[in-house]
């Protein structure tokens, strides 16, 4: 199996380094074409996120046949340094810079790297579930620029069956590990079964503030107030993605209305103080108010957690359920691996049985062929000797055997060169002896 990546990913270069490689779509796009106009028999899929720029590449070889595929000629089968080199051509880099800062894995080795990518084992978040979707981009855009080919499709496809496993049979992905979804996807519903009919404030309008209204929207909130000293910034997010954008001066309003209130401001003091909370108390008629204060320092002192029927989370309470959370996924991670090798090991052992059974098949049928005729001969002269019919089922059975016999080494040492990926040249050595074609 000729199938290649080589990459680099949060794990092994720096942040800088992969900003420096990283592609758009338009940029991979491009990328893609000029790789099959360099090497137009191979195949290639090109995957770039924030965190990893990786490239696939994949031909059928002389060594590394699938199924009844044309083999490719050596100078169209781009090898580790034709990589780098593209690579360095395109982002107008330094090859020996790439080779310093870029890993390289093949055949087996990069179908389990595939496939631990797409589980998001390999990722910054152990368990996030973006990956999965660039993953699936990435073959999509090879896809239409058609530079995907039997052997990507066929490594791409498994990689996505692969993940949705480790997804359903482990819980790696179902335990939140950012604050924002530990407070909305494990706190809230502590307190509300629905947040269709709730009040939801939400003050600021940074990045905590951006990632908790995506939250509170997949959740199903509908009435969603954003308060932020810029109201341009507010509703900037609110155009953007949800919620409506209020003066800050209308917030003493809202806290009345309010059913949950999220603190993500980066304000150097409290907003909410014990002293304004008592002005509007009594506005609430000791309606439940769940306040989670995400921001640091607090938005909300401390002090107004003490008053009846308010329940008061800071940020050092969401951290300890995501540390709990994400020691969850550590021990979810060795059953995750252990789907992933397995399922690597299913997927080689089907693409080189891909590989081995026309040649199999073939040699067989030529043997078989062999024996027809050289049986057809020797059947005439043994009824011309007047031999017995159960005598000449006798010797024909013994052809029978003896084909087999000979057979049975060449075969059985085929399937063990098949199962290390045809490193001893096995498969092309027995095509060229028997003559049996490609």
């Amino acid at each position: 199996m000729k199938l290649q990546m080589i990459g680099c990913s949060h794990q092994n270069a720096a942040v800088d380094f992969r900003e420096q490689l990283s592609f758009t779509t338009e940029q991979a796009r491009a990328a893609l074409n000029a790789f099959r106009r360099r090497y137009p028999a191979a195949e290639v899929v090109l995957l770039s996120t924030c965190n990893r720029i990786e490239l696939y590449t994949a031909a059928t070889g002389t060594i590394d046949v699938v199924g009844d595929l044309e083999p490719v000629p050596a100078h169209d089968s781009p090898n580790r340094d034709d990589v780098i080199h593209f690579l360095a051509d395109q982002r107008e880099l330094s090859p020996d810079r790439l080779i310093d800062s870029m890993i390289y894995r093949s055949g087996q080795e990069a179908v389990s790297h595939l496939f631990t990518v797409a589980a998001s084992l390999d990722s910054m978040v152990v368990g996030e579930t973006q990956i999965l979707s660039q993953v699936k981009e990435a073959y999509d855009l090879a896809c239409e620029s058609g530079s995907a080919g039997p052997l990507t499709h066929a490594v791409f496809q498994a990689a996505s069956r692969v993940a949705k496993r480790v997804q359903r049979e482990t819980l790696i992905h179902r335990k939140r590990v950012s604050v924002p979804s530990v407070a909305v996807g494990e706190i809230i519903p502590e307190f509300f079964d629905s947040l269709a009919d709730k009040t939801v404030v939400l003050m600021g309008a940074g990045e905590m503030g951006r990632e908790t209204l995506k939250y509170l929207i997949d959740a199903g909130a509908t009435d969603i107030r954003i308060a932020n000293r810029s109201v341009e910034r507010a509703s900037g997010i609110a155009t953007e993605l949800g919620g409506r954008a209020i003066d800050w001066d209308q917030l003493d309003q809202s806290l009345v209305d309010a059913d949950i209130v999220v603190g993500t401001t980066s304000s150097s003091e409290p907003i909410i103080t014990q002293e304004r909370f008592a002005k509007i108390q009594s506005a609430r008629y000791q309606r439940v108010l769940l306040i989670l204060d995400l921001a640091v320092p607090r938005d909300v002192e401390p002090a107004v957690g003490e008053n009846k029927d308010v329940y008061l989370y800071s940020v050092d309470d969401l951290q300890a359920a995501c540390e709990r959370n994400r020691q969850e996924r550590r021990r979810e991670w060795p059953k995750a691996k252990r789907i992933i090798d397995e399922e690597t090991t299913r997927f080689v052992g089907d693409i080189q049985h891909r590989a081995t059974g026309p040649v199999i098949q073939r040699l067989r049928d030529h043997a078989g062929e062999l024996k027809r005729e050289e049986w057809t001969r020797l059947e005439n002269r043994l009824k011309q000797m007047d031999v017995s019919e159960e005598a000449r089922r006798e010797i024909e059975k013994s052809m029978d055997r003896l084909v087999n016999k000979l057979l049975h080494p060449p075969l059985a040492s085929l399937r063990d060169d098949a199962a290390t990926g045809h490193q001893n040249g096995l498969l092309v050595a027995l095509k060229q002896l028997f003559r049996l074609g490609d």
